[in-house]
């Protein structure tokens, strides 16, 4: 899939120029407009480049292609962190920057032509294209932006966080806005404020076909509108969606956007089960399947379609090239019975995963160890210099542990391993005050017996929540398992209604502001954040400043280790598993350029139909 963090990969802006006797003496002192921003390095791209060096320019525009997803779907809102979003929903909005797949952390101008900040990054300013238009023929302009930006931050939260340092906006020349910092030094603010959708006011501030005002604060499924490349052609509320290519997009022929958008129509159909979507795949009611479970790419293509090559199996490494993976079961830290370490670590401990990966993962993935697993962030070993002198800073708040034992995972995969391991479990729920009376862990003081549920979004993850009951149940824990449909699982989540969840965080090469939203004190008790743990720990705090405001990369990548090695080392996760492929299975109607992107497996955007 393309690599935008998500749906609506975090986008978002806001600043004022507090004083402003005119344009002319703002821009007699800002840098000169750039046309990219990169953090990690140099541009790969100079101005006027005529396309990404991944796509093909003349792929062929038209065809269908029929996509699936599981769910449902009450809203096409891109703003609201309320209701379920449509999928696809991002096609319709462009953004200010463009991130290219074959560089980390990389923006080219899409609404913007360009981006200006000073040396001390106290501001930025982006100046819109003269040509940029809503899908209605009105141009894109600075209120679009600023009312985009600050309809973001005041009804989502996790934009709320992610540019909380943004502090105002505002026009600051005719196509230009320009965005104010609380602080300086922070390298990211430039490039994610490139991210967030762009949004028409003045269709949101008038009225519906109904006679009815609009209201941006709330969910609808009238159909929006955008600057994008598509727009909503049809749908059935909940169960199925039809985008269609606009003929008259503003932008069709700019560099950043050549080889893109070529299928004439996207369609979503919606399943409650992954099964019976699978299903749809196979008898060609659906064109592209994204494999997420071993056991059945292993043996579920056994279908004649698929053994006469009508439909392509393929595995790529691209997305996991610049990602690091943190799947684990998560303890919710806001129960009092998980917020003894020894209690999270013998919850560990009866996890056996190697049996698992034996018996139901045809031995496809490895153990995680690391919240930035397969990438240079992750730590590893014991601490030495830069992450070591950060570490000691703090020795007074991080535990003994991070100096002078490495993380490791429990390992199991034998009978007396699974043994040895349930038995040092035991000791630990003993330590933390628990005791088996009969078959049942208990408080030793009220006898309150030790049991959750764990809360699921899907039934395929079963595979794995069963056995882990099972082995729980050996050592008197009752571990009930609840699976809900997505939608009741995004409610319970975003209200930390659960007892324990699984989920998967992943992360860029280039952690920000993102961190306080995963791990920060300031998101522990707010919905809708993703500190699913319920972690408030002053060392992770301070360790989380220096990511976002680093002197350079080197204390980034120091930083960032170093708060690695100190989240393993509350055992505040229950490490899962990774595969570092995506694997994908689809009817042979589609091409691709020969040669992907390095991070991106691109599609379906760089990716077209092929002759009928």
């Amino acid at each position: 899939m393309d690599r935008n963090k998500s749906s609506f990969a975090i986008w978002g802006f806001m600043a004022v120029l507090a004083f402003a006797p005119s344009h002319a003496m703002a821009q007699e002192n800002a840098e000169p407009f750039r046309h990219g921003v990169s953090l990690l390095g140099e541009l790969k791209y100079a101005p006027g480049f005529a396309n990404f060096d991944y796509v093909n320019p003349q792929a062929p525009k038209g065809g269908t292609l029929r996509m699936s997803s599981t769910g449902t779907f009450d809203s096409f809102n891109p703003v609201l962190d309320r209701g379920e979003a449509a999928p696809g929903l991002i096609n319709v909005f462009d953004t200010l920057l463009k991130d290219t797949s074959d560089e980390i952390s990389t923006g080219y101008g899409l609404l913007a032509e360009g981006v200006s900040f000073p040396k001390d990054i106290s501001s930025a300013t982006f100046r819109l294209r003269a040509e940029a238009r809503f899908a209605d023929g009105e141009p894109v302009k600075p209120e679009d932006v600023i009312f985009s930006f600050e309809k973001l931050k005041e009804l989502n939260p996790l934009y709320m966080s992610y540019y909380s340092h943004v502090v105002a906006a505002e026009k600051t020349g005719d196509r230009d806005v320009t965005f104010r910092f609380d602080q300086k030094n922070n390298r990211e603010l430039p490039m994610i404020l490139g991210q967030f959708p762009v949004v028409p006011k003045h269709w949101w501030e008038a009225s519906g076909a109904d006679g009815q005002s609009r209201d941006i604060g709330r969910t609808t499924l009238e159909p929006v509108m955008g600057s994008g490349p598509y727009k909503i052609a049809e749908f059935t509320a909940g169960s199925t969606i039809r985008y269609e290519l606009r003929d008259d997009y503003w932008g069709k022929d700019l560099n950043v956007n050549l080889g893109y958008n070529n299928f004439k129509n996207i369609t979503y159909t919606m399943f409650g089960d992954r099964d019976v979507e699978f299903e749809a795949f196979r008898s060609g009611n659906t064109d592209f399947w994204q494999e997420t479970r071993a056991a059945r790419w292993a043996t579920g293509f056994d279908f004649p379609a698929a053994q006469d090559g009508r439909v392509k199996k393929e595995e790529y490494e691209n997305p996991f090239r610049a990602t690091g993976v943190m799947q684990a079961l998560v303890p919710n830290m806001r129960r009092e019975m998980f917020k003894d370490q020894r209690v999270r670590k013998a919850l560990n401990y009866a996890l056996d995963f190697e049996e698992l990966n034996r018996t139901v993962f045809y031995n496809a993935y490895f153990r995680v160890s690391s919240f930035f697993n397969g990438t240079e962030l992750a730590s590893s070993g014991l601490p030495q210099g830069q992450e070591l002198e950060l570490l000691t800073a703090l020795k007074d708040k991080v535990p003994a542990s991070v100096f002078d034992t490495p993380y490791t995972n429990p390992v199991g995969g034998s009978p007396q391993a699974s043994r040895d391991n349930l038995r040092k479990a035991v000791e630990l729920f003993k330590q933390a005050g628990y005791e088996l009376r009969g078959n049942a862990m208990v408080n030793a003081q009220t006898g309150q017996p030790f049991r959750f549920e764990l809360l699921l979004s899907s039934p395929q993850l079963e595979v794995v929540a069963v056995p882990y009951q099972q082995q729980l149940r050996k050592i008197g824990v009752e571990m009930s398992v609840r699976t809900v449909d997505p939608s009741q699982y995004t409610n319970r989540t975003r209200s930390f209604d659960y007892d324990m969840t699984w989920t998967v965080w992943a992360q860029t090469l280039n952690p920000g502001n993102e961190q306080r939203d995963y791990w920060g004190s300031t998101s522990v008790n707010r919905e809708g954040s993703q500190n699913y743990a319920g972690i408030a720990d002053p060392a992770v705090d301070a360790l989380i400043e220096k990511i976002i405001f680093p002197a350079d990369r080197a204390e980034q990548v120091a930083a960032t280790k170093a708060m690695d090695r100190v989240l393993l080392a509350h055992d505040y996760v229950i490490p899962l598993y990774y595969g570092g492929t995506a694997r994908y299975a689809f009817w042979d109607k589609f091409e691709h350029p020969a040669e992907l992107p390095t991070y991106s497996t691109g599609f379906p955007s760089i990716w077209w139909a092929k002759a009928p």
